[in-house]
């Protein structure tokens, strides 16, 4: 008997539970694979933040943090992409931005964050306190698989700048995430190594400064210092009373106000450490960055230094002062870091991005490569592996316009923004 082949509404409905059908089966029998993704267009990462901190006023600076407020960044887009869906909303009880693996990964440290940094200690130098900056930070290594590190088994520590750790400052929410931001990411990168926390009383540069030759007294060889404001003529007497210290690679923000300087990272005695967009790629490293800018006035700070005597080491011409910034690492908030923070916010894992990302990733990138020679200052030593291999070359994008190009626009070899580029493991950082 012959079989009439389905016409009209029915061929409409066969037609459509195949399709769906499909759909069903791509969805649930090959997430991850080709076919999968081949139904998804990876998200380009675009996000809102607010900043952890006010604009500061003179003698005073500001925390560099910004916290990531609502859109679709890098790590979820890449996330959703790998597994064949469309990123969903960002909430408080997972993370949405990098953690370890994924910047170790990037920065060539996977084998040298296994190995590397036991009996090192890293400072952390922010304004006031964070009542639960060791909770948050144990929760943020418990769920990431790092060891414990606490004040019991000697791992953390934190301090007031005179050194007491009974009195310490005042609460103040917004540097509190920058705290967070910054233990945090000491962590990721270098795992095994003590964190002292010093908090400054206020966020005075005269304070701060006291903070960071606490850190020092007390032993650390690497001092992360998140924050920033503009340059004036009194700088140049911080950096004798506060950042002069050989020996000790203190790594300093670039600022997050797009082209422009900002000190103490314009001071001739720091590691000045710029920001960057990274974003996961098919290249053989498996990672591209280029300068991070959203707009005209944010994103990674460089320039000239008005008042800063120029680095012997440091050999661009246009500049005959010191020149902002020597390397770098992310900071982009679209394609920023996870971290955990629960002061003054619902607790939880938020993404922060900014250039207060890029400093203690490079802290600790020091501390993986070792205790630095006593008479050293560790901001030569990338300079010394200039256009290696040991330094990923940042040459495109810009943070701004300005009259000499290398200044605000990244190039082959030396740029303001982004210095000699990010680590490719950890040899442009001994000395």
């Amino acid at each position: 008997m012959r079989t009439t082949p389905p016409t009209g509404r029915f061929r409409r409905i066969g037609a459509a539970v195949i399709a769906t059908a499909a759909l069903v089966l791509t969805a649930f029998g090959s997430a991850g694979t080709a076919d999968a993704r081949a139904t998804v267009t990876k998200v380009t990462p675009k996000v809102t933040w607010a900043k952890a901190c006010s604009t500061p006023k003179a003698g005073y600076a500001a925390c560099n943090a910004k916290r990531v407020t609502g859109g679709v960044t890098e790590y979820m887009a890449d996330k959703a992409f790998k597994k064949g869906v469309t990123p969903k909303a960002a909430d408080a009880t997972t993370p949405s931005g990098f953690g370890p693996t994924n910047l170790r990964s990037a920065y060539g440290l996977t084998s040298a964050a296994a190995s590397n940094g036991s009996g090192e200690t890293i400072a952390i130098v922010d304004a006031y306190d964070d009542p639960n900056a060791e909770a948050d930070l144990a929760t943020y290594r418990s769920y990431y698989g790092l060891s414990a590190c606490t004040t019991a088994n000697g791992c953390f520590k934190k301090v007031s700048q005179t050194g007491s750790t009974t009195s310490l400052p005042s609460g103040n929410t917004g540097w509190a995430e920058e705290i967070s931001l910054d233990v945090d990411m000491a962590s990721a990168i270098c795992p095994n190594c003590n964190i002292l926390l010093v908090e400054a009383t206020s966020a005075s540069y005269a304070n701060l400064g006291t903070a960071v030759n606490r850190a020092v007294t007390l032993g650390a060889k690497y001092v992360s210092n998140s924050y920033g404001g503009s340059e004036s003529s009194s700088e140049t007497s911080y950096d004798t009373s506060y950042y002069k210290h050989a020996g000790v690679a203190i790594t300093v923000s670039s600022g997050d106000s797009a082209y422009g300087t900002e000190y103490p990272a314009t001071s001739q005695y720091v590691t000045a450490v710029g920001g960057t967009k990274l974003v996961t790629s098919s290249t053989t490293r498996g990672w591209t960055e280029t300068v991070w800018k959203t707009s005209s006035t944010e994103g990674t700070g460089s320039g000239c230094s008005s008042y800063e005597t120029k680095p012997s080491w440091q050999t661009d011409t246009s500049c005959t002062k010191r020149m902002e910034a020597d390397v770098s690492a992310v900071a982009d908030p679209a394609t920023g870091v996870s971290v955990y923070d629960s002061y003054g916010i619902t607790a939880g894992w938020y993404t922060f991005g900014g250039t207060s990302v890029s400093s203690p990733i490079i802290a600790g990138v020091y501390a993986l490569a070792g205790t630095p020679s006593t008479s050293s200052y560790p901001a030569k030593f990338p300079y010394t592996y200039a256009g290696t291999s040991y330094l990923n070359d940042v040459t495109s994008g810009n943070n701004g316009t300005c009259t000499v190009s290398y200044y605000c626009t990244a190039t082959t070899g030396y740029d303001g923004p982004t210095g000699w580029g990010t680590p490719n493991g950890t040899t442009a950082f001994a000395g």
